[in-house]
């Protein structure tokens, strides 16, 4: 590489770092120095209460659904091996 293609390569990375950082600051940027204020609504230890109760039935009812998805699936494919490994015994007593 010659002494001009790198410094054309040099002037034209550094043209693109000066974009980036203009485009940075147009879209509102990073301000370390400000601080994020959230507006949360306040709960009672009632809702809390029922939110939990009602977050674990849902959590009960999903792995409930996990594991009988998973013991149809596993029966199912069992069923499909024995009734293969049936048909291969045919192929090879013949």
């Amino acid at each position: 590489m010659s002494t001009g293609a790198m410094n054309v390569s040099v002037k034209n990375n550094l043209n693109l770092l000066s974009k980036r950082d203009k485009l940075r600051n147009t879209l509102g940027g990073y301000n370390p120095n400000s601080k994020t204020e959230y507006n949360l609504p306040t709960a009672s230890t009632k809702q809390l209460k029922d939110l939990s109760k009602r977050l674990k039935e849902e959590h009960k009812i999903r792995t409930l659904k996990v594991i009988l998805l998973t013991a149809i699936l596993f029966i199912l494919l069992l069923c499909i091996f024995l009734y293969s490994t049936e048909g291969i015994i045919e192929l090879i007593t013949y």
